[in-house]
């Protein structure tokens, strides 16, 4: 075994498993103060779910099987039996390609699932029961995020990754335009939250949303350098491409925000920061760093438009904009890699438009994006009504609860609780 490259990859792990509280932070600041512990919860609730569901079935149905079948692994990992022997057999004799112990997979793939899942809190925050959340949080961890995760890096005979050649270096089609598509369904399914459109809804805690941002940028170093699974130098080229695509992505929005209402805000700043962070993603061991720096440029004001302007067009009420940053940004960094892939880096035959002038790319990558979004669509619809069905008819609280605040109504405290001497 290779110990620098099994070091790397462990600590690239626990870098991703870093950005799920980092999550808890920026959703929290964004909310309201009555609701801050329950969209905080929903967070932490999705991180331990996901540490059962995968280990149970998640990492089976996702890399488990021979990779005959394009959409499911298999059930050959169930319960990762068999994983820790694997490991002791692999010290004793590593295979010729091996670089670290397979077994880190598991939880380098684990932090992914957290972090996608927990992503999604975000399109219901101040209205939808817990119990149904974490309902339908353990149904999709099972039978949605899996096979996408399969149909995309499932290797050699997987629908989108080797059959449609798309590239999707670190997660833009699995992790982000999953996440944010499934906030807009399930939005949608709860309804409104009550005053949606004729009042504003402020951020309660702007140092809460900073030190989110900061957190998931620095995890976010782990997420897509470590998506190379070695340290080499395309690991540093995907970790040099994130700080470029993160930075144009702040410089960006706050210039679109000085242009628009005059003043620049630290919230605009912050969510420039994940834009670019999530435009990189799928293209960051593929582009140069100058494409990095065009496409942070490019998704802010995407990003921005689609938060600003087309959610209140359309009247959806994604309260912390899941859809309008995470599944936008990353169309457009899926779009994007067809356009700017060296084509020395591509995992396929084709490299990107830019540089060969060929439209196979770019047109895979368009089909990639699709089927996902089909994909995912038709399930969380399905998903959703069942999970309905099962609870009543009833995802949301009641006006009562949602007026009170989720804090008190579904968990029973505050997250500020007045002093009188007691706290």
């Amino acid at each position: 075994m290779d110990t620098g490259n099994t070091g790397f990859m462990l600590i690239c792990a626990m870098l991703v498993l870093l950005m799920t509280p980092g999550l808890a932070f920026f959703y929290g600041g964004l909310s309201r103060r009555k609701n801050v512990g329950n969209t905080m919860m929903m967070v932490f609730a999705a991180l331990g779910i996901v540490a059962i569901t995968w280990t149970v079935c998640g990492w089976s149905f996702a890399y488990g099987g021979s990779g005959e079948n394009p959409i499911f692994g298999g059930f050959d990992q169930l319960f990762l039996l068999g994983n820790t022997t694997d490991m002791l057999l692999e010290a004793e004799a590593p295979g010729e390609d091996a670089v670290y112990p397979a077994i880190t997979d598991v939880v380098f793939q684990m932090a992914f699932c957290m972090i996608t899942t927990a992503i999604i809190t975000g399109g219901v925050a101040g209205r939808m029961r817990f119990g149904a959340i974490a309902a339908f949080l353990i149904c999709w961890t099972i039978l949605i995020y899996p096979p996408l995760a399969h149909m995309v890096w499932g290797g050699d005979g997987s629908l989108i990754g080797d059959k449609i050649g798309a590239l999707d270096f670190a997660g833009g089609d699995v992790v982000h335009i999953s996440s944010g598509l499934t906030a807009l369904v399930l939005c949608v399914m709860v309804g409104r939250r009550k005053g949606f459109g004729a009042m504003s809804y402020r951020p309660h805690n702007v140092p809460f949303i900073a030190l989110g941002a900061a957190l998931l940028w620095f995890g976010w170093f782990g997420f897509n350098a470590g998506s190379e699974f070695a340290a080499d130098g395309i690991a540093a080229l995907a970790l040099v491409n994130t700080v470029c695509a993160s930075g144009a992505g702040v410089v960006s929005w706050i210039l679109v925000e000085r242009i628009r209402v005059k003043k620049p805000t630290l919230v605009g700043a912050c969510t420039g920061l994940v834009a670019g962070l999530v435009v990189i993603t799928p293209a960051a061991g593929f582009v140069e760093p100058w494409a990095a720096i065009v496409m942070g440029l490019a998704v802010s004001p995407i990003c921005y438009f689609a938060i600003s302007w087309l959610k209140p067009k359309i009247g959806y009420d994604d309260a912390l904009d899941a859809f309008g940053c995470h599944c936008v940004g990353g169309i457009v960094g899926g779009i994007m890699t067809g356009l700017f892939c060296v084509p020395e880096l591509s995992w396929t035959d084709f490299g990107g438009l830019f540089y060969t002038g060929d439209w196979s790319l770019l047109g895979s990558q368009i089909l990639g994006i699709a089927i996902t979004v089909a994909f995912v669509g038709i399930c969380d619809i399905a998903l959703g009504l069942i999970v309905k069905l099962v609870f009543h008819g009833k995802l949301r609280v009641s006006d009562e609860a949602e007026a009170q605040g989720l804090d008190v109504a579904e968990h029973g405290e505050s997250a500020y609780p007045a002093y009188i001497g007691l706290d």
